[in-house]
């Protein structure tokens, strides 16, 4: 049995703990178990669930998220490409804290991966496709969110939102009393990783709401796409969009999901317009898509993603239709760590920095650190040496998105390196520089 990352198997396969007994779900923790079933698999869901509870019963114990991919059972061999327990990380545990999964609530969702990619939505006599269309969960999305480091809770956030949703629906709250619009606004300044989250929202909520729908769908709307050439159309290709959206919505198996990526380029031209004495195009276009946004907010399976770079050229009509308006700004130093960290583990896996060193997570290091301090001593343990270089690296690169930050080690290797393997120690150095030149790069431009 092949596993990964911070837990202990000290029990005999056959002495299975009763995952599913004991406290009631109100006190227990809740753990969430990704279970990735393989694409010619027909097993049914409730019989990968009790084998991978059998499996489950033989982990003692964990302290962050892990997978895995190799089984004794042979029916799991057969069937199940990999078993992950997912998103410890957003319970903000203690340094060193372990969660034992017998007073846990355990919750598998069992889901596979499609592979085709985006379909592209066409508008009848538009030369551009309207949207992008992804069945979820999808392989084109596999490790985004947790590739996704934020220094709030946004992530927490979103998904409770996403269950509020749920509830008021299951439970018939009358939206003319409680009124909430099933819409997102993240905004901020480009490369913060907006857009990825909304994908990556999308294709965990697909996945964690897997016993309640049978599939997901994303559309990405191409907002360019539905200005027309043609004077006054513009309102009505909005319409069409939505009419197509609604024709997904219909199916109660699927949750739908609506990405507007920059949204102001929507909404943005309204203000200027409304001094003028004939409506211009753009006021069409956001009245319609308002209104459309009216219309399907009464579907209890979908929710609008909206993206914007410039949050004061968005048309405040759309800002008061947003639920949650999330500021999503550059990472602090704690996530600089985080995000580089994860670059430098998956280079590691890859090889090119060899031999692999463990980095510690920023918590247990600046615990160990401190400690040290107080005792009058240095560290000399690589990995803390090691890990320390890497936090006074990430506290040079503040200023930096994420975007670019996940650039970084690339051009490190490519500027500074140009070799098959390297150690950790000399790649350091090779960061380092590459940090220095985007400051320099970035002066240069002015920026």
């Amino acid at each position: 049995m092949e596993l990964c990352n911070g837990f202990t198997c000290d029990m005999d396969k056959h002495q299975v703990t009763d995952l599913q007994k004991a406290l009631p779900d109100t006190t227990k923790l809740i753990v969430h178990v990704e279970v990735c079933q393989k694409p010619c698999s027909t097993a049914r869901m409730s019989d990968v669930k009790e084998h991978v509870m059998c499996l489950l019963g033989t982990v003692n114990s964990c302290c962050s998220n892990f997978s895995i991919t190799s089984f004794d059972d042979q029916f799991l061999q057969e069937h199940v490409r990999s078993v992950a327990i997912c998103d410890l990380d957003l319970l903000d545990l203690k340094v060193g804290e372990v969660i034992y999964l017998s007073n846990c609530n355990i919750r598998i969702h069992v889901f596979q991966l499609n592979e085709d990619g985006a379909d592209h939505e066409e508008l009848d006599g538009e030369d551009l496709p309207a949207a992008n269309h992804w069945l979820l969960p999808s392989s084109d999305f596999v490790g985004l969110w947790d590739s996704l480091i934020y220094d709030s809770s946004i992530k927490a956030q979103l998904l409770q939102y996403a269950s509020t949703t749920l509830l008021f629906s299951d439970k018939h709250v009358n939206s003319n009393v409680v009124a909430w619009n099933r819409v997102i606004l993240l905004h901020g300044p480009p490369g913060t990783g907006k857009t990825s989250l909304c994908k990556a929202l999308a294709q965990k909520l697909s996945v964690n709401l897997s016993d309640r729908y049978s599939y997901g769908q994303l559309v990405e709307i191409n907002s360019h796409s539905l200005f027309s050439k043609w004077f006054s159309e513009s309102g009505k290709l909005v319409m069409k969009m939505f009419q197509k959206i609604e024709q997904l919505v219909d199916d109660p198996n699927s949750i739908v999901f609506v990405l507007m990526d920059e949204v102001e380029s929507l909404t943005a031209a309204r203000s200027a317009s409304l001094g003028s004495t004939e409506p211009s195009d753009a006021i069409r276009v956001v009245n319609a898509l308002l209104t459309q946004i009216d219309h399907i907010k009464q579907f209890p399976n979908v929710i609008i993603l909206a993206t914007s770079n410039i949050t004061g050229a968005i048309d405040l009509a759309f800002v008061d239709r947003a639920d949650i308006k999330q500021y999503i700004g550059p990472p602090s130093s704690s996530a600089i760590y985080k995000i580089l960290q994860s670059c430098l583990n998956e280079l590691m896996r890859a090889h090119i920095i060899s031999p692999s060193e463990n980095l510690l997570d920023l918590k247990l290091l600046d615990t160990n650190l401190k400690v040290l301090e107080m005792m009058g001593e240095s560290a000399e343990n690589n990995s803390m040496l090691l890990s320390h270089r890497l936090k006074k690296i990430s506290e040079r690169c503040e200023g930096l998105s994420g975007r670019t930050l996940r650039k970084l080690p690339f051009i490190a290797h490519a500027i500074f390196l140009q070799t098959s393997s390297v150690n950790l120690d000399v790649f350091l150095d090779a960061l380092s520089q590459a940090a220095d030149r985007q400051f320099l790069e970035r002066e240069h431009l002015g920026l």
